[in-house]
């Protein structure tokens, strides 16, 4: 049931992550949508009128998202003043934002239609130290599915280059290297051997169109200019060799994957980044009833792996968790990372953990 205050809400709570992030440009804009939205537009009506969970649906970003992508187009030039970060005052930013929302009310509506396609290949050092822990339990040797894919940008993950606290992996050519801030206890030192990496999403995102490519760099914050140059070199290796990548609900594409074939001495590895939340009830059930099956009949000439990097909305960080059959039971917890894979905090002391 919509709730205008709750709607308004999800704005002050986003400017709190992104606070909490280091993006003070993007937190500004989230704390000044909160107050300045209006019914006069229909975007800011269907704001204030959202009837889901405007936070779970990622509402502010949609709408962040739309309004970088306005001020990159070159069409609104005294909204590019507030994602420079050149205007900072709330009461000029609440001005300039007011006025996009009624002027170019047609250009922002469709962005709401959505959740944010936010795949950011950083998110990768997460999920390759939850592989090395894997490699440690099973072998080198692991075959990778990914959910929720988006536009397969972690789907390079055996092309990437990581350095995570020193332990290196990966091609020493690649065109990306992922270095994040290393706190802690380094992963296990110990080789990792991708054979194949699959994933899909209900709704592919194909990076090699240009209008694709730019609606992606509209969901990286104005603060990150790193970013945007690390999504252009992901998509250039993607340009020049595709990923594997398929329009498909997660559950039955997971079903099927599940019941292929598996080779001796090869993990299968379920992996994901930032998606759960985004699954309905009743499809995350079905992954879970479909791992715990598949992974009774788990051994260890063909082993079952899970590997997530996934929020904690009360901590305000992701957690990156494992499990392997045969193996004990639940999951383990490895660290807590930045969301966009700035920082990743090892946990001396990980113990079992539920999903």
């Amino acid at each position: 049931m919509a709730d205008e205050a709750a709607n308004r809400e999800a704005f002050l709570i986003q400017q709190g992550y992104c606070a909490a992030m280091d993006a003070p440009i993007t937190a500004r804009i989230c704390a000044v949508l909160a107050a300045c939205v209006t019914p006069e537009s229909r975007t800011g009506a269907h704001i204030l009128n959202w009837p889901g969970d405007p936070t779970a649906d990622a509402l502010p970003l949609r709408m962040v998202g739309g309004l970088h992508a306005l001020a990159q187009s070159g069409a609104a030039p005294e909204l590019a003043r507030v994602f420079s970060g050149e205007l900072v005052d709330p009461d000029a930013v609440a001005i300039v934002l007011a006025d996009a929302l009624i002027r170019h009310d047609a250009a922002l509506f469709p962005w709401l239609d959505g959740p944010p396609q936010t795949n950011e290949p950083a998110r990768s050092g997460a999920l390759m130290t939850g592989l090395l822990e894997i490699a440690r339990r099973h072998g080198p040797r692991m075959e990778l599915l990914e959910i929720g894919s988006s536009a397969g940008l972690n789907l390079l993950i055996d092309r990437y280059r990581f350095d995570l606290g020193g332990v290196t992996v990966g091609p020493g050519e690649s065109p990306v290297t992922i270095r994040p801030e290393w706190r802690g206890v380094p992963p296990p030192d110990v080789p990792v051997r991708i054979e194949s990496v699959r994933g899909c999403d209900v709704r592919p995102i194909d990076v090699r169109d240009p209008a694709a490519a730019t609606r992606l760099a509209a969901y990286i914050w104005a603060d990150q200019p790193e970013r945007q140059a690390r999504l252009e070199r992901a998509i250039a290796m993607i340009r020049e060799r595709p990923v594997r990548i398929e329009a498909a609900d997660a559950a039955d594409w997971l079903d099927a994957r599940l019941a292929e074939p598996q080779d001796e001495g090869v993990t299968r590895v379920l992996m994901h980044s930032v998606v759960w939340q985004y699954l309905p009830q009743s499809g995350r059930q079905r992954i879970e009833t479909a791992m715990a099956r598949a992974g009774a009949g788990a051994s260890p000439e063909r082993p079952l792996a899970w590997v997530m990097m996934e929020p904690d909305r009360v901590r305000q960080r992701q957690e990156v968790r494992v499990r392997s059959w045969p193996g004990a039971e639940g999951f383990a917890l490895l660290a807590s990372a930045h969301a966009h894979g700035q920082w990743i905090a090892a946990i001396e002391t990980g113990g079992a953990d539920q999903l």
